[in-house]
């Protein structure tokens, strides 16, 4: 390898979740441990290390079903990870999700104080991400989990969440879901048309160089830090028949209906982009792996084909930035995404009650320049595209005082008091080590550690 070439990523040492896209259909569950004796939490981990999927054995599983594990900072430290090396981490990670609601505008009903527990108190120490390809797969993968901790009374269970993919593919509001994500050079994913350039390694994974050419110090020591990453885990409620009833009250027509609802998103159910499929949807082309995402804003710098505001522009903003004073390449994360509940009915107006929604997992190596900038900047605040308090139109929090534009002539449109369609239900910022970390982790006060 010459010094140019781009270092290859130790695939059999970084945890599956990190690179490889869950597999489609899926099944799966998050689970939640607490751990109230260190020893006992070591146990458990020496238990569970050899069912954690590492990135090179995801393709041919030698188990049923891939299992992911991360830890909290008050994790790390129920672990008994010494002082010096929990002092080491990033201070949003030290701080946790909660404490960062003021940067995240998770604030109204989006405060910490209305989420679920166990998100957002000191009882959040492992989190568990266990996928499958059917349920009797997802079974004796948590069997597994089970049997770690099972004659181990200090480690609980504090929640739980089954997950499975929809109908279609599609998220609750009915739209095509996961259609993109970043290429990791070195990785060696095969790179999908769309993607963009690869983006060097150490953007989502500890001790590789990142795109400004720095490779990360911290945590540490060093045996904690190679491989691992950091994960924003975020829990969501979608309001579908509030989605449903504005489309309804704002369009003369189910075609007008669905034409606005492509220009919030950017993109329309179908998974067809608004920017190659301007003036209505191609099934065709959404269902096309190869063309779906083989896009870019240059023709579309005025918005009149997707919307500045639409939510796939402003989470993305591609080269629709290229003259600005952005770097978006240090703004990109990798998203893992989970749906849960039922999908509700087609046509259905009326609330069913039922919880459904979706959970990211937001991956990526620096929490501050890229989940929480993107959060706080790009989907928050609408003045990098001129746009003053305007939110994300999908996932904003404007609480029934939401505003969206949709650029055209001779004069633009404004749609007024956008309901708060996504309700944050929780969150946690994880550390998700790599497998030789994890059992470092293992060993802690042993004299291998």
């Amino acid at each position: 390898m010459s010094a140019t070439d781009p270092p290859t990523l130790e695939v059999s040492d970084i945890q599956a979740t990190v690179l490889r896209p869950r597999p489609s259909p899926y099944k799966g569950e998050y689970v939640i441990l607490r751990i109230d004796d260190a020893a006992q939490g070591r146990e458990m981990l020496r238990r569970i290390i050899p069912h954690v999927a590492p990135a090179d054995d995801w393709w041919v599983p030698t188990l049923a079903g891939w299992l992911g594990i991360a830890f909290t900072y008050q994790g790390l430290r129920a672990l008994g990870v010494p002082q010096a090396s929990l002092d080491s981490f990033p201070q949003e990670f030290r701080e946790g999700m909660a404490a960062r609601a003021a940067v995240l505008n998770d604030v109204g009903g989006n405060a910490p104080a209305n989420w679920e527990y166990p998100f957002g108190t000191a009882d959040t120490h492992v989190a568990l991400a266990i996928y499958s390809k059917d349920d009797q797969s997802l079974e004796r993968v948590l069997e597994l989990a089970r049997q770690s901790h099972l004659d181990l009374p200090g480690v609980s269970v504090v929640y739980r969440l089954k997950f499975s993919e929809l109908p279609g593919g599609r998220n609750p509001f009915g739209f095509k879901d996961g259609l993109h994500n970043p290429h990791v050079e070195g990785s060696g994913a095969r790179a999908h048309p769309g993607y963009g350039p690869s983006l060097k390694a150490g953007e989502f994974v500890l001790g590789y160089p990142d795109e400004v050419g720095e490779t990360a110090t911290s945590p540490q020591p060093e045996e904690l830090r190679r491989n691992g990453t950091f994960v924003a885990f975020r829990k969501f409620h979608t309001r579908v028949t509030d989605f449903r009833k504005y489309l309804s009250e704002h369009a003369a027509s189910a075609e007008e209906q669905e034409l606005i609802a492509a220009k919030m998103v950017g993109r329309w159910r179908s998974g067809a982009p608004l920017v190659l499929a301007p003036e209505r949807d191609d099934a065709t082309l959404g269902a096309d792996a190869q063309r779906n995402d083989v896009f870019s804003y240059a023709d579309d710098m005025q918005g009149l084909k997707c919307p500045f505001s639409a939510h796939i522009r402003r989470v993305n903003p591609r080269d629709a930035l290229k003259n600005e004073l952005v770097a978006v390449n240090l703004h990109h994360f990798l998203r893992r995404g989970t749906n849960y509940g039922p999908p509700l009915p087609e046509g259905v107006l009326e609330d069913d009650g039922a919880e459904r929604g979706g959970v990211f997992l937001l991956i990526g190596a620096h929490l501050k320049r890229q989940f929480e900038f993107v959060q706080s900047q790009w989907m928050t605040d609408g003045n990098f595209i001129g746009h003053g308090a305007e939110q994300d139109p999908v996932v904003g929090n404007s609480e029934g005082a939401g505003m969206f534009t949709i650029p055209e002539r001779p004069v633009r449109r404004r749609l007024q008091g956008l309901p708060q369609f996504v309700a944050v239900r929780g969150g946690e910022y994880c550390f998700m080590p790599g497998l030789r970390a994890l059992r470092w982790l293992a060993n802690l006060g042993s004299s291998s550690a």
